[in-house]
């Protein structure tokens, strides 16, 4: 079973543009669409919308309310979510594909905003 979103949500997520260390994806949902559970690598998320999502991991949940023309940084994370607004939320992921040195940081959802 694969955690990849372009494959678990192959109709939300586009991979746009893919090399040896780099891969980018195009997020595109309605008010009321959810994802089911997969992972992203540590990523930078550009938001081409204003959104507002309910992303959740286990028990744990966290609501995010972004605007349009963000650059964030995303650590690497599972999670599924929920288009809890009224309007689409669209982003692009640029996701790496080096893996981080240092010590493991603490599980997160969302954007580090």
């Amino acid at each position: 079973m694969t955690d990849d979103p372009a494959a678990t949500n192959h109709t939300l997520y586009t991979v746009v543009f893919e090399n040896e260390r780099v891969r980018v994806l195009e997020y595109l949902d309605q008010p009321g669409d959810r994802t089911t559970p997969h992972s992203h690598p540590d990523s930078v998320m550009v938001t081409l919308s204003d959104f507002d999502r309910r992303l959740s991991v286990g028990d744990h949940q966290r609501e995010v309310s972004l605007k349009a023309g963000l650059a964030t940084w995303l650590p690497a994370q599972t999670h599924s979510g929920e288009n809890i607004g009224t309007t689409a939320t669209h982003t692009i992921f640029v996701e790496l594909k080096e893996q981080a040195s240092g010590a493991p940081h603490e599980p997160v959802l969302g954007p580090e905003i």
